[in-house]
């Protein structure tokens, strides 16, 4: 009688983890990842010491910039559904992130979705550009503040915030 008692008990230990795995699905920027792989059959390119470079652009930007996250997928196929990558993209991103770009060729070829979200007194951007064949996927942290104090030094002097023209294009 003893012997039968072990089985449920095996089976248990056994059934469990399985539960468990099986439940906990990846949200953020490695379910994003990792559910295009899954979908669309490519691996991505993930740059190696991603982690070291994303504390050297910390430092590097007085604490603009930080949890960097990069992944490159090439050969990527050549059209794609815009309407279904969004909606895993909105899916796996996980709650707080808001679209704010979806751009789509004609043909799928290339598209770009843009997602931000607030962390604090920072701001969280995803974004996702596919030109082609290659897919690029970035996330990003931007203390906007600091970041915006950066850019201003490059102006030109004697431009104004303002009178700045938009995208290098004067009046």
């Amino acid at each position: 009688m003893r012997r039968f008692i072990w089985i449920p008990i095996c089976v248990l230990a056994l059934v469990v983890p399985v539960i468990v795995l099986a439940g906990s699905e990846q949200t953020g920027f490695d379910g994003v990842v990792n559910s295009i792989e899954s979908r669309y059959h490519v691996h991505a390119q993930r740059i190696p010491f991603m982690g070291v470079i994303s504390l050297i652009a910390r430092k590097a930007s007085n604490e603009s910039v930080s949890g960097m996250h990069v992944a490159e997928f090439e050969n990527f196929p050549s059209s794609v559904d815009g309407e279904e990558l969004n909606s895993m993209i909105e899916e796996k991103l996980g709650q707080g992130w808001d679209r704010v770009v979806r751009e789509t060729s004609k043909r799928g070829h290339e598209q770009t979705l843009v997602f931000m979200r607030p962390e604090g007194d920072r701001m969280g951007l995803f974004v996702l550009d596919l030109n082609r064949n290659e897919l690029d996927v970035v996330q990003i942290s931007v203390d906007p503040e600091h970041l915006n104090d950066q850019i201003s030094r490059y102006r030109h002097q004697g431009q104004d915030r303002d009178d700045a023209p938009a995208h290098g294009m004067s009046d």
